[in-house]
């Protein structure tokens, strides 16, 4: 059932977000899909992270997190954070002014100070309140789509 549950899931096309956090000083990144707003007042989103996850526990302990919503032509870099390696920063532009990495590349970010850690089975929901946000007028957004990245079509 857990085959099929995955398979049916991927016919959900979504965007696809970098998670970027800080253990200590070290940032520390996850490519994340499961990413969604929550609230208008207060603002807040969600995130949801594997719990067997170092990001996850870098999360919980730093209190503070960033979604970096990444564009087309950004599948290198989702890939790059979608495998562990002992630097996925390694020639990644970032920005620090808020307490965690953000992308230079991306075309949204949202930073978040973690208001809850809820249990979701094998994953931990985290609602972020949210405490600065940016994004680009002319972003196209990268998709994720039956285990394949994508673009939006272009409108006529």
């Amino acid at each position: 059932m857990t085959a099929y549950f995955r398979a049916t899931m991927s016919r959900l096309a979504t965007g696809v977000s970098v998670i970027t956090t800080c253990s200590g000083t070290t940032p520390i990144g996850m490519t994340a899909s499961a990413v969604s707003a929550l609230s208008l007042d207060p603002l807040q989103l969600i995130v949801c992270i594997d719990n067997r996850l170092y990001t996850r526990t870098a999360i919980a302990e730093h209190g503070r997190f960033a979604v970096n919503v990444l564009g087309e032509g950004s599948e290198p870099l989702a890939r790059n954070f979608a495998v562990s390696k002992p630097d996925k920063f390694a020639g990644v532009e970032t920005l620090d002014d808020h307490g965690v990495p953000l992308l230079k590349d991306a075309i949204a970010a949202v930073v978040c100070d973690v208001a809850e850690a809820l249990p979701g089975g094998d994953h931990t929901i985290f609602v972020g309140d949210v405490r600065h946000c940016a994004h680009r007028v002319d972003g196209r957004p990268l998709l994720y789509f039956a285990g394949g990245f994508g673009a939006l079509r272009a409108q006529h």
